[in-house]
């Protein structure tokens, strides 16, 4: 909790952060819920994740080199205000009963398109925000306060659309907006730094090469791909709940929530996990045990046990997570940061959209149970061979990188 006692700036953000993404969980429920809803198929279900990652990625990458060189504050002032007005057209679709697919994967397209450009520019003002050595702290809040909507989102979509239909679940996203709206306003100036350069595709490049020429850096990336791309099974609840489990929107919404349980339970333990230096170590590990539990809950067809083996998962996952993050903000000087947390976050979200994908394929090719198992299996050997082919990520202590850059401080002191 340190870091939200140190810095004001940081505690209104995130406060407002708390409130806004409960409402963009719900919305990221109840369009899949809707599309489930309308047509019956785990496969359209997936291409939710299409419709948002063609746009993640191409607005993710110029949206990262725009952070750097404009104001931030001002930015993310910008990026809430249009996304809202995106989730205002969910509702008013939803009211009016319009009932089209191509209107919900638009609407997911858009608001994709701002959401990346919001994303990496939130995660750039945080170092702006707190010191050094209270990032991983810093980050574990972060992560919590994600894991906490997560938990609620979906419980309140499930109620909201079982109770009152799926217009109900939009409008509390649009309400929720106004909390990250005043977070945004009382934010300090957020300047670009000293030798910020024009948003442009040279700029975007310049990124690409940074983390292509850092091969630690590197390997948080791919790791991330392969825990996302072949053990998410999200796209695959809706069936689950009601084919697997014979429930409804509620059992969707447990469904959804459990990770995040995991996750919240991973945050009380931010000091301990603040103690640990081998964070490419830490990073291997938890996306093992993220493979396994998410293969074992493709094989049990108790609700229970399923809940707490993705409960697992999630835990695991945010371990993970906070040393990716730590290890990518640390590496990365302060003008590229928006940069670098573009291509963090369109390998976050861009990576989960491409597992809906696969996993609705493979679902729709077999069943949902075989797609879940199989990707939990290609997670593990993937995640395997990442660390026999790359052992120098292994070895990533977080000791070491710190001392060098007291050492460089000091040399410039002297200077």
């Amino acid at each position: 909790m340190t870091p939200l006692r140190e810095s004001v700036a940081f505690r209104r953000l995130f406060a407002g952060q708390a409130v806004s993404l409960v409402g963009t969980q719900v919305t990221r429920v109840a369009v899949p819920l809707q599309v489930y809803a309308m047509t019956r198929s785990s496969l359209d279900v997936g291409l939710i994740g299409l419709a948002a990652l063609v746009p993640l990625v191409v607005f993710g990458l110029y949206g990262g080199s725009i952070a750097d060189a404009v104001d931030r504050r001002k930015l993310v002032l910008l990026t809430s205000t249009a996304t809202m007005l995106v989730s205002v057209v969910l509702l008013v679709q939803a009211v009016l009963q319009i009932n089209r697919v191509s209107v919900l994967f638009a609407c997911v397209a858009v608001q994709s398109a701002f959401a990346a450009v919001d994303s990496p520019t939130r995660r750039a003002i945080i170092p702006q925000l707190v010191r050094t050595e209270k990032l991983p702290a810093a980050n574990t809040l972060a992560y919590g306060c994600t894991q906490v909507a997560i938990i609620v989102g979906p419980l309140l979509a499930g109620v909201a659309v079982g109770a009152g239909g799926f217009g109900w679940a939009y409008a509390i996203d649009v309400g929720s907006f106004g909390a990250a709206f005043y977070a945004a306003v009382r934010l300090p100036s957020l300047p670009p730094g000293e030798g910020a350069r024009r948003a442009g595709l040279a700029s975007v490049v310049e990124g690409l090469r940074f983390v292509a020429g850092r091969r630690v850096v590197l390997m948080t990336f791919v790791a991330d791909l392969i825990a996302m791309i072949f053990g998410t099974p999200a796209a695959l609840f809706p069936a689950l709940a009601h084919g697997l489990y014979g429930g409804g929107a509620g059992t969707a919404g447990l469904l959804y929530a459990a990770p995040a349980v995991g996750a919240v339970i991973v945050t009380l333990l931010g000091g301990a996990i603040a103690r640990v230096h081998r964070h490419g170590l830490g990073v291997v590990l938890s996306i093992a045990v993220w493979g396994l539990g998410i293969t074992l809950f493709g094989l049990t067809s108790t609700l229970w046990l399923g809940l707490v083996l993705l409960a697992l998962a999630g835990a695991a996952d945010t371990v993970s997570a906070v040393y990716r993050s730590t290890i990518l903000q640390v590496a990365t000087p302060p003008g590229m940061q928006g940069r670098l947390q573009a291509v963090f976050i369109v390998v976050v979200v861009g990576g989960p959209r491409l597992g809906d994908l696969e996993s609705g394929a493979v679902a729709t090719a077999f069943t949902p149970r075989v797609s879940v198992v199989s990707g939990g299996l290609a997670c593990l050997a993937g995640i395997g061979l990442l660390a026999l082919a790359v052992p120098a990520f292994l070895r990533y202590d977080a000791r070491s990188i710190a001392r060098a850059s007291a050492d460089t401080e000091s040399d410039e002191g002297a200077t």
